[in-house]
């Protein structure tokens, strides 16, 4: 008895069955990759990774207290001439200027050589100091 040879049958893939194998790649990836964008949405919202500790630290020195000496005071305009250090959170040398300062009682309570502690802002074209205190 003689055996036939075995036949390797092909199948022809059509278009139709193409597509349908494409879009279930496509959706199959698409899901893999869910768990990640969801665990990367969950940091941002609640402050983990880089991005949300750099935002952090810029922040913390926008706020960063600065020190100088009070050199001129001008109740009237709410004004502090200030001769200061580097305003880190600004991005300045240290240089002699006036600041704004929301309240006339806070140049009432200061005098022409104190030695402060203030935060540094800039709204528009004002330079403001806020949190004024005197240090020894």
């Amino acid at each position: 008895m003689q055996t036939k040879p075995a036949t390797i049958h092909t199948t022809t893939l059509t278009r139709a069955s193409t597509a349908t194998l494409a879009a279930g790649a496509i959706i199959a990836l698409w899901l893999a990759s869910a768990p990640v964008q969801a665990q990367q949405g969950h940091d941002a919202h609640h402050g983990h990774g880089a991005p949300a500790a750099a935002a952090k630290a810029a922040d913390a020195a926008q706020f960063a207290p600065s020190e100088g000496e009070v050199k001129r005071l001008d109740k009237a305009g709410k004004r502090v001439t200030i001769a200061h250090g580097p305003l880190e959170n600004l991005g300045m040398p240290p240089m002699t200027m006036a600041f704004e300062v929301e309240d006339a009682a806070v140049v009432d309570a200061l005098k022409v050589g104190d030695r402060i502690r203030f935060i540094a802002g800039k709204e528009g074209r004002r330079y403001t100091a806020r949190d004024v205190e005197v240090v020894q």
